[in-house]
């Protein structure tokens, strides 16, 4: 998926300008960063395009630093909406298309495996795609 093709995806499931969806992709990135491993971050980042990439790459750890901040849901949409230019509506609705799209540009094994870092009710935030299987559509 190129860079455009995401930020249009998500721009389409927020409602949002591509402006705004830029924003919200980029900061839910970072704060995602922030929520799983380094490793798995690093692992997410590697198949993002340019431009998306580095918002999951973090300075390198103090070795043996790379443990995720452990927060839910709630905490995570709070995170998104402090940055500036999104309101925490915004931030709800950005989270939502930001997660769904990810996981249509990463593998399915990669997507798995950073949700497994994450509480349950993220799964719950990310609509059912199509492609692939094991997903059911609504």
């Amino acid at each position: 998926m190129e860079y455009e093709d995401f930020v249009n995806a998500v721009a389409t499931r927020a409602k949002v300008s591509t402006d705004q969806a830029a924003t919200l992709s980029r900061a839910t990135l970072e704060t995602l960063a922030d929520r799983i491993s380094a490793g798995q971050a690093e692992d997410l980042a590697y198949q993002l395009p340019d431009g998306l990439d580095d918002h999951l790459r973090k300075p390198p750890p103090l070795r043996g630093q790379e443990h995720a901040q452990s927060f839910g849901l709630d905490e995570f949409v709070r995170r998104v909406a402090d940055h500036p230019a999104i309101d925490r509506a915004l931030a709800d609705a950005g989270v939502r298309a930001v997660l769904t799209t990810l996981r249509e540009a990463v593998s399915r094994d990669e997507f798995e495996d950073a949700m497994a870092q994450l509480p349950k009710e993220f799964r719950q935030v990310t609509e059912p795609v199509g492609a692939g299987g094991r997903q059911r559509r609504g």
